[in-house]
């Protein structure tokens, strides 16, 4: 058996022949906190081995800093969800979507407080949700509420960050949070989950995450954009391979902890309830199904006032080219 130290040469050797720079480049990568195989090879550097490159990393709360990092400039490489991609997108920002990180179930949920006097649906109106505005998890809860008939005028919604929502929900200034890990996890200790990402999926209100990049950089780099979706998706084949095993290896687990803050005993289970998928699972899904998904999200979010206007075709903004050449590598 290749041990892993071999196995990252031979993919730095396949990434220098399809064309990575001699020289090291530098660039930003924006992470988040969401539980994911592909924090494994985060934290043993096994991206800057692959890409040949200077990687500063940099981790965000929420897509709307994202956004905003990526706008500037000051990020090359971004994770984020696909509500801010829509919103990011429908701002004509110079950016393409290169890879669908994961598709959302149990990663994100709604969760009500413990005595909030919150038992069903409709016993949220009048109560304080909090959820990180222009979020994968604030389109969930608008969606979540259009389809249970509820008036988000009715709810208290307020804008704050993970953090922030720790540091409310232990003050008990909140009553429920629609929010992603560790944030998700504090608020399950004294909480019940009122519906999860998956569960709206199910209902016609599917959620993503992804990597995009911006499109200067992509064009000037683009042996580096592919390396770094190889290692994604080698990180997602070897999870897949055997979920089980793979989470029962508590160096996993552990190395997912230290990237995320998130629970450990909790990270099995946000994985299992999320989908990786495959490289032709990748280039099948990374044209007009990504584009749609844009355009409906984006639909929606112009129809709840968060953006001016939806564009007339989010084609644009999605490209599989980067999983095709990673296969070549």
């Amino acid at each position: 058996m290749i041990q892993r130290s071999a196995l990252y040469a031979l993919l730095a050797g396949a990434a220098f022949a399809f064309g990575l720079p001699a020289q090291a480049v530098e660039f930003t990568v924006g992470y988040q906190t969401v539980p994911t195989p592909s924090q494994v090879p985060q934290a043993d550097g096994a991206y800057e081995k692959a890409t040949n490159a200077k990687i500063n990393w940099r981790k965000f709360d929420g897509g709307a800093e994202v956004i905003n990092a990526v706008a500037s400039g000051d990020v090359q490489i971004a994770y984020l969800g696909s509500s801010p991609l829509a919103a990011a997108a429908s701002r004509k920002l110079p950016i393409e979507t290169f890879l669908i990180a994961a598709e959302l179930g149990t990663s994100e949920e709604l969760v009500v407080r413990n005595g909030s006097g919150i038992v069903k649906p409709q016993d949220l109106v009048g109560k304080k949700i909090a959820v990180p505005f222009v979020s994968t998890g604030h389109y969930s809860l608008l969606a979540a509420l259009k389809h249970w008939k509820i008036d988000p005028k009715k709810v208290e919604i307020v804008n704050l960050s993970p953090p922030n929502i720790i540091a409310a929900w232990a003050r008990g200034d909140i009553d429920g949070t629609y929010v992603w890990d560790p944030a998700l996890g504090k608020a399950k200790e004294s909480g019940k989950v009122l519906i999860t990402s998956g569960e709206l999926s199910k209902l016609g209100a599917p959620t993503f995450d992804a990597w995009l990049v911006r499109k200067d950089f992509a064009e000037k780099n683009p042996a580096v954009v592919a390396a770094f979706a190889k290692v994604t998706l080698d990180s997602f084949a070897a999870y897949n391979k055997d979920p089980k095993a793979w989470a029962a290896n508590r160096t996993n687990i552990d190395k997912i902890v230290k990237i995320t803050g998130a629970k450990a005993e909790e990270i099995p289970g946000v994985l299992a309830g999320s989908g990786y998928l495959s490289p032709d699972d990748q280039a099948r899904t990374l044209g007009e199904p990504t584009a749609k998904a844009l355009a409906n999200t984006s639909a929606f979010l112009k129809e709840q006032g968060r953006i001016d206007a939806p564009l007339p075709s989010y084609a644009p903004y999605t490209n599989a080219k980067y999983v095709k050449a990673a296969n070549s590598l």
